[in-house]
């Protein structure tokens, strides 16, 4: 079976779009166990418990922020493509970042 580009292209974005969503999914559980350890944190009456809910938190935070971070980057790629007159480019970023927002939530 010979692939075209429009093939190659559509498969390709499949395969992003899928990725991405599983990050999503990966980010919401980090965000949610950041609060839930950071909350733990502010209850704990012993440092050393403190500090292992702390940087338990800390690390969860971490990793949501990248989706923010990975959310920002797509927009500034939608805008990029958008003024180029690219606008398949343009949305799929647009949902790319609409994805990673979600995510950092």
């Amino acid at each position: 079976m010979k692939l075209t580009n429009i093939k190659r292209t559509g498969l390709c974005a499949g395969i992003v779009l899928s990725l991405c969503s599983l990050g999503a999914y990966a980010a919401e559980e980090h965000a949610e166990e950041a609060l839930k350890h950071a909350k733990a944190a502010a209850k704990a009456d012993d440092a050393k418990e403190i500090v292992e809910h702390a940087e338990k938190a800390k690390a969860h935070a971490k990793t949501a922020d990248e989706h923010l971070d990975a959310g920002i980057t797509s927009l500034d790629s939608a805008i990029t493509h958008g003024k180029q007159g690219h606008a398949d480019m343009a949305k799929k970023a647009a949902e790319e970042a609409v994805t990673h927002l979600k995510a950092a939530e």
